[in-house]
C-alpha cells in the first residue's frame, strides 16, 4: 500500500486538469463549491445531466478538507484507487491466503489502464471502487459465509456506484454465476440457507443509498418545478441511460473492440495469459466457485458493453480487479517460467526503446512528426524538457533490464514501471498541462479588459472558466453557437462600454468584423479573439443572428 500510495500520488497539486473529462467534473466541483448547491450540478448556466453530482461532489468536499484546487480534483480518484487495491487484496487473502491476495493486487497496481485513470481526475476509478466494494461484499456472502452483513455492505456499495455513473447494479450479475453455480452444486460455495429477509434488508441497502440523492432531489424538483428541471429529469434518468446504450451518439467501436482494449490497455497482466487460461480452465473443471463467480462476472460486464454500439476503454475497467483477483494464486509460478520471463523483458524493452529514440530524435534531429507533436501541444520552450524525460524513462528501463535480468524479470518489470509512473506524475503531467494551460489566454484577455470590466463568453470549454478568478457570464454549453452569440450580443447592448465577449473565432461570421476584434491567440487549437459592441454588424444588432449548418459554424460539435 505504501508503494500505491508513492505511485499514484506522485505527481498530485503539480497540474490542473486537462481535457477532455478533467475539467468538466472539475468546473462542477467548483459551482457547487460557489453556489452551495451540491445537489444539482451546473456547468456554466446549464444543468449538468450527464452524469449523478456524487463524484463531483467528491472533489468539492475534497477542497473542503484541503483548500487546494489542485489536489482536490485529484483526491478522489487516489482514494478509491487505493480502496480498491485493499479491496482485492483482502478479498484474495480471505478466499485464497496472504501470498496470493498481494499478487492480486501487485497485478492491478502494475496495470497501465488503472494506473492512468488513478492519476486523472475522472469519474471510472470511483465507480470501479463502489462496484468492486460491492463485488466483495457478494462474494464474502457467497463464497465465504453466511456474512449478511458483507452482503449488505456490498448491496449498499452497489447503490453508490448507480449513484455515481449508473452501472452500479452490474454488481448484481454475480447472481447469475452464483445461481448456476448452487444448481450443480460447486465447491466453495456457502452451504448456508438463504433466508427472504435477509435478501429483503440486501434490497433496502440499495435503495437507501439511491435514496441518498432521489430523496433530496424529488423534494428539491418539487419546489422548483420548470421546464428545465423537468429537462434534466428526462435527460438524466433515460436519455443519458437507456437511450444512450440503445441508441448512442457517439464513441462508435466495433464488436471486438474490448478484445483490444484487454491485450494493450491491460497490459501487463495480459501477458501472463497464455498461463492463466489453462489454470482458470482447470479450476472451472473442479467446479470451484472461487474462481466461477468472479471470472463468469468479468465476462458478463465485457459482454454487455460490447452489444452497443458505443464503447470507451473505461467502460470495462470495473472488470479489471476481479480479473486480478483471479489470477493472484498463479502469478507467482508463472514468473518462474522462461516463456514469461522473456515477455517482461520484452514488455520493459518495448516501453524502454521508442521512449529512447523518442527523446534523442526531439533532441538531435527533430523530423516534421515532432516538430508537429510539439507545436500540437503548444510545447514551445518546453520541448526539450519532454525529450529529456523521454531519455530518462528509456535509460531507467535499460538499467532495470540489465540488473534483473531474465532471473529476476518481474522485478525489472515492476521497476521498471515504478520508473515510468514516477516520471509521469511527477515530471512529464505536469510538462503537458503547464504547456496546453489557458493561464496565457487569460492573462491577455485580464491586461486587456481590466479589473472593472464584464467578461462573457461564447462557443467556451470547460478548461476556460476555471482559468478565470473573475466571474464571467455563460449564455450556456450545449446552447447551439449562433443562439449563444445572440444572447451575447444582447447582453453587449446593456451596457456597451464595459461589456466584453471572448468568442471562438469559428462562431463570428457573419456577425462580428474580425478586424474590428482583438486576437488573443491559440490556445489548444483553438483561435480566441476578444470585442466589445462596436464590433457587432448593424444587421446583428438586437441578437438577430442567422441559423447556420454545422459547417457554418467552425465544423466543430458543440457537444465535444
Amino acid at each position: 500500500m505504501l508503494l500505491a500510495l508513492l505511485l499514484l500520488a506522485a505527481g498530485i497539486g503539480m497540474r490542473t486538469p486537462t481535457p477532455s473529462d478533467e475539467p468538466r467534473f472539475a468546473l462542477v466541483a467548483h459551482q457547487m463549491v460557489a453556489s452551495g448547491n451540491w445537489l444539482i450540478p451546473h456547468r456554466g448556466s446549464d444543468w449538468y445531466s450527464d452524469k449523478p453530482p456524487t463524484f463531483m461532489a467528491m472533489q468539492a468536499a475534497s477542497h473542503a478538507l484541503t483548500g487546494d484546487w489542485r489536489v482536490a480534483f485529484l483526491l478522489p480518484s487516489l482514494l478509491a484507487s487505493l480502496g480498491t487495491l485493499w479491496l482485492v487484496y483482502d478479498l484474495g487473502r480471505r478466499l485464497w491466503n496472504h501470498r496470493a491476495g498481494m499478487w492480486a493486487a501487485l497485478a492491478l497496481l502494475c496495470t497501465v489502464q488503472f494506473v492512468f485513470q488513478a492519476k486523472r481526475g475522472q469519474i471510472d476509478p470511483t465507480v470501479t471502487f463502489f462496484v468492486t466494494a460491492a463485488n466483495a461484499g457478494l462474494l464474502r456472502h457467497f463464497l465465504l459465509g453466511p456474512d449478511r452483513r458483507a452482503l449488505w455492505f456490498g448491496c449498499f456499495a452497489a447503490g453508490l456506484g448507480v449513484i455515481t455513473k449508473g452501472v452500479g447494479v452490474l454488481a448484481f450479475l454475480m447472481l447469475v454465476p452464483w445461481l448456476l453455480a448452487r444448481r450443480y452444486r460447486w465447491q466453495g460455495l456457502s452451504t448456508a440457507p438463504e433466508r427472504i429477509a435477509t435478501w429483503l434488508v440486501a434490497a433496502l441497502a440499495f435503495l437507501a443509498a439511491i435514496a441518498c440523492w432521489l430523496l433530496p432531489l424529488a423534494f428539491y424538483l418539487h419546489a422548483h418545478d420548470s421546464i428545465a428541471a423537468r429537462d434534466y429529469v428526462s435527460d438524466i434518468f433515460v436519455n443519458q441511460t437507456l437511450h444512450r446504450y440503445v441508441h448512442p451518439w457517439n464513441s462508435f467501436q466495433p464488436p471486438w473492440f474490448y478484445l483490444e482494449v484487454i491485450f494493450t490497455s491491460w497490459l501487463p497482466l495480459s501477458l501472463a495469459l497464455p498461463g492463466l487460461l489453462p489454470a482458470w480452465r482447470q479450476r472451472l473443471r473442479e467446479h470451484d466457485a472461487r474462481f466461477l463467480l468472479p471470472l463468469a462476472w468479468s465476462v458478463l460486464v465485457i459482454v454487455f458493453f460490447s452489444l452497443t454500439r458505443a464503447k470507451r476503454d473505461v467502460y470495462i475497467m470495473p472488470a479489471l480487479p476481479l480479473l486480478a483477483l483471479c489470477a493472484g494464486p498463479f502469478l507467482r509460478d508463472i514468473l518462474q517460467r522462461r516463456w514469461a520471463q522473456w515477455l517482461a523483458l520484452a514488455f520493459v524493452l518495448a516501453l524502454a526503446v521508442p521512449a529512447l529514440a523518442l527523446g534523442l530524435l526531439g533532441m538531435l534531429h527533430p523530423t516534421a512528426w515532432t516538430r508537429h507533436f510539439v507545436e500540437a501541444r503548444q510545447l514551445g520552450d518546453h520541448a526539450s524538457s519532454l525529450w529529456i524525460a523521454c531519455i530518462v524513462i528509456g535509460i531507467w528501463m535499460g538499467l532495470c533490464i540489465a540488473a534483473c535480468r531474465l532471473r529476476r524479470a518481474g522485478m525489472a518489470l515492476l521497476a521498471g514501471l515504478a520508473g515510468l509512473w514516477l516520471a509521469w506524475g511527477l515530471w512529464v503531467a505536469p510538462l503537458l498541462a503547464r504547456a496546453s494551460s489557458q493561464a496565457p489566454l487569460v492573462q491577455r484577455v485580464e491586461q486587456t479588459i481590466g479589473p472593472d470590466a464584464e467578461l462573457a463568453l461564447v462557443a467556451w470549454k470547460e478548461e476556460l472558466p476555471l482559468a478565470f478568478q473573475r466571474k464571467v457570464t455563460d449564455f450556456g454549453f450545449v446552447t447551439p453557437w449562433h443562439e449563444q452569440l445572440a444572447a451575447a450580443i444582447r447582453w453587449q447592448q446593456q451596457s456597451p462600454a464595459h461589456r466584453w465577449v471572448l468568442v471562438l473565432s469559428d462562431v463570428m461570421a457573419p456577425c462580428i468584423d474580425k478586424a474590428a476584434t482583438l486576437d488573443m491567440g491559440i490556445t489548444s487549437g483553438r483561435d480566441w479573439r476578444l470585442y466589445r459592441l462596436d464590433a457587432v454588424a448593424p444587421s446583428c444588432r438586437g441578437g438577430v443572428v442567422p441559423v447556420g449548418d454545422v459547417e457554418d459554424w467552425g465544423g466543430i460539435d458543440k457537444r465535444r
